[in-house]
């Protein structure tokens, strides 16, 4: 059996975590926090970086920070996760669909700016697979129309734009470690604030609505409730075993590309990718486009009795019951939906050993395709 994803351990996860647990500080913004934060904030050059206990409280306290409000509008693409949406509806929020490039399933950046009204407040780019959207175009369309812009780099530890981190461009950004994660500790997040202007709103919300962090640097005599606010912070447990994989990014990636790049050689024929050369990306995901929805049923069914697993992505939020309800789709949808029909993922993981199998599995496949078509 050859699982879609394994989840990477290091092996200094237990020893950590035993670490937090002699500590007796189990909760948040704990040792093991600071140094994750400090790690990240280092590593991405982002101002400032805070945990969050996931990506989705990431992005609603991304939300709260943007000031979301009843009847504003955000624009992003459909081919997203939940969460993305999410997170602006419960602030009540519309959803401004627009449509994808084709090839690297990224919102459209030469169709924002038709989707823009007076009730427009934010723009959410996410960078499906760890590769970047064209960031230099939407920033200068939010800086030109007034607008935050928050980037879902939930799939994008160690995946660059002209050098910058993805999550550190935009006003905040906001990381995934789910374990289907390359890095990950199970559940968790974090928020990258970019932007100095929200960084002391970001402590205030993320403790509840309390100004404790400043109590904490001793700033106040007293904390008290000053903001709106939840619970966002991640287990001290789960920031132990976090530090654990953040120390092997780096290797992570470099393994992750070689077999990614393996499948873009052995697949040359018919689903070789390439990207502008100033998008360095952390081979998060490796996909390949079939013909039609009918031909992915067939090949998912085809290799899952290889026992190969495979996945397909995200169903369009604007076609889902609640989509419809929160918000509405700008343009036409030439290829969000077509696209996405055709898009199955790879198994891709940090200890793959079976990759041969999958290929010579996949051109077996295809190959009896073309044969088919021929006769």
């Amino acid at each position: 059996m050859i699982p879609f994803n394994i989840p990477y351990i290091s092996g200094a996860e237990e020893i950590y975590v035993k670490e937090a647990i002699s500590g007796k500080n189990l909760a948040g913004d704990g040792y093991f926090t600071k140094e994750c934060q400090s790690f990240l904030a280092s590593f991405t050059k982002a101002d400032s970086v805070l945990l969050t206990s996931s990506c989705t409280h990431a992005l609603e306290l991304s939300a709260l920070l943007c000031h979301i409000q009843l009847g504003d509008e955000v624009i992003m693409s459909s081919f997203t996760f939940v969460s993305s949406a999410n997170a602006f509806v419960l602030r009540g929020a519309k959803i401004v669909f627009v449509d994808v490039h084709p090839d690297t399933m990224n919102i459209n950046e030469n169709l924002i700016e038709a989707a823009i009204t007076k009730a427009t407040k934010a723009i959410l780019v996410m960078h499906y697979a760890g590769v970047a959207c064209e960031m230099d175009k939407i920033m200068t369309i939010a800086e030109h129309h007034g607008l935050f812009v928050i980037e879902d780099a939930a799939q994008c530890i160690d995946s660059y734009y002209h050098k910058k981190h993805l999550g550190s461009i935009g006003h905040l950004g906001t990381f995934s470690f789910h374990s289907t994660k390359n890095i990950h500790c199970g559940e968790g997040g974090a928020l990258l604030v970019n932007d100095e202007r929200l960084a002391k709103r970001a402590e205030i919300i993320r403790e509840k609505g309390t100004n404790r962090k400043s109590f904490i640097r001793g700033e106040v005599d007293k904390y008290s409730w000053v903001d709106i606010g939840s619970s966002y912070l991640m287990s001290e447990l789960n920031a132990a075993f976090l530090y654990a994989q953040l120390k092997n990014t780096t290797e992570v990636t470099r393994k992750r590309l070689t077999f990614w790049k393996t499948y873009n050689q052995s697949l040359e024929a018919f689903s070789s990718k390439s990207f502008k050369k100033n998008l360095q990306h952390n081979a998060h995901i490796y996909f390949i486009k079939c013909k039609n929805k009918a031909e992915r049923s067939k090949l998912i069914q085809f290799l899952k009795k290889k026992k190969i697993n495979t996945a397909f992505h995200y169903v369009p939020l604007h076609s889902s019951k609640k989509g419809i309800e929160s918000g509405r789709f700008n343009g036409q949808d030439l290829f969000t939906t077509k696209e996405s029909e055709r898009l199955l993922r790879l198994p891709l993981y940090y200890d793959l050993e079976q990759i041969a199998l999958v290929v010579e599995s996949l051109n077996e496949f295809y190959h009896s395709v073309y044969a088919s078509e021929k006769n």
